[in-house]
């Protein structure tokens, strides 16, 4: 993997858009900087009775168009900067699928496989009451991310209620159906992504029935994106992988019988009538369609040429780097860029606080529609903005929801 900067990354990839746009100099260096970050230390008893203190961070990026939203990521390789960098792209994929928030995101620095539940439970409240003061359903709503799940949720939300001493469930979206989550909310960020990619095949003329698919990383997205793209477009998936190496089988893989053998022995490798594949190679097949769902960086300028996928759809937060994304451009390699193409889970997020707000809560196949809706009519602004400036996919991306955020912060008076 890449040890590049991912907030330089994203900089550089608003300054190209920012060239585009003509922005000003004041609104761009604007845009550059997060409005508001907080830094919490958090001690913790442990379960042998030691107390170890965790880092953790709360970045909220941008809120001219509404709240800030964003996940919670609990990794050991945590960093500000990777926090910064995902609540700028935040900041433009609420912008993109034009829904009234802005981008926020969170982190704590520690390593949740080496941690009982009873630890998590009181990182996870400890987390929360330490970034109370900045969040809230009108301030910044967190969800779940990388190592965070429903359940952790549900602790956060149960704690920030407590300090404010009545039920709070639009603080957090994610949440357990029990507690004011949302139908469709477990497969939104696959499903949103399967949207991009139908609407992508019918632009370059690909049959999805059939099409050859690998997908690096098997966790929550790319395990649905395998059953969606398998169940309901007859995709093949040929290739899968996660942190321990990857399968392939060219006749296909069944993503139901892969996840179980994940499931029974913590990875995908050594599942029957498959042959061992490096992440590394996975990347290179002669695929229809590549979904990087895992970690950032793992396309770069040392691997870029040797793409063979015709749609590259990025279910991960920023696996392509800037370098990258040229060689991929000009080999004519289409990209669906990550805060568009896995903008379904935020979306899903979104329909999840509108619910909580009113409570009333919708039908799954409302809950597909209305995400169906979003995530095309987004394609296709992205596309057309792409056919109009004649730039590549992500840059077009950046295009449409920079423009977006800075109306919204000309409307608000701020520039």
């Amino acid at each position: 993997m890449s040890t590049e900067n991912p907030f330089e990354n994203s900089r550089m990839q608003l300054a190209k858009c920012a060239a585009i746009l003509k922005l000003d100099d004041g609104v761009h260096e604007m845009l550059r900087h997060p409005m508001r970050e907080m830094h919490v230390s958090l001690p913790i008893r442990m379960d042998d009775g030691s107390i170890r203190v965790f880092e953790g961070f709360r970045v909220q990026y941008n809120d001219a168009r509404g709240p800030t939203k964003g996940g919670i990521r609990f990794h050991p390789d945590e960093t500000i900067d990777t926090v910064r960098a995902l609540a700028a792209w935040m900041t433009w994929k609420c912008a993109v699928v034009d829904i009234p928030l802005g981008g926020g995101k969170g982190g704590v620095i520690c390593n949740p496989k080496e941690m009982s539940d009873g630890e998590l439970e009181r990182l996870s409240r400890k987390y929360i009451q330490s970034i109370s003061q900045i969040v809230g359903p009108e301030k910044d709503i967190p969800a779940p991310d990388v190592y965070t799940n429903p359940k952790m949720m549900a602790w956060m939300m149960d704690e920030f209620s407590k300090i404010s001493g009545m039920n709070k469930a639009g603080v957090i979206t994610g949440k357990p159906l029990s507690i004011g989550g949302s139908l469709g909310r477990g497969d939104a960020t696959a499903r949103g992504g399967l949207y991009t990619i139908r609407e992508a095949a019918k632009e370059l003329g690909i049959d999805l029935k059939g099409a050859k698919v690998a997908i690096q990383g098997y966790g929550n997205a790319g395990y649905f994106a395998a059953k969606i793209a398998t169940e309901e477009y007859g995709s093949t998936v040929v290739a899968i992988s996660d942190s321990k190496g990857g399968i392939m089988n060219m006749d296909g893989i069944d993503p139901e019988v892969a996840f179980q053998h994940k499931v029974d022995t913590g990875s995908v490798v050594g599942l029957s009538n498959t042959d061992p594949i490096s992440n590394e190679d996975l990347l290179e097949l002669d695929v229809d369609i590549l979904i990087p769902a895992a970690l950032e960086h793992v396309i770069t300028e040392n691997n870029a040429d040797k793409i063979k996928a015709k749609i590259v759809a990025e279910l991960a937060n920023g696996p392509t780097t800037p370098k990258a994304d040229v060689i991929l451009h000009e080999r004519g390699v289409h990209v669906i860029p990550d805060f568009l193409c896995n903008a379904g889970g935020v979306t899903v997020s979104y329909f999840e606080m509108v619910q909580n707000f009113y409570m009333y809560y919708w039908s799954e196949e409302r809950v597909h529609s209305r995400l169906d809706r979003k995530m095309t009519d987004a394609y296709h602004a992205v596309l057309e903005a792409s056919k109009k400036y004649d730039i590549d996919m992500r840059t077009a991306a950046y295009v449409v929801a920079i423009d977006r955020v800075v109306v919204a912060m000309s409307d608000r008076g701020w520039i």
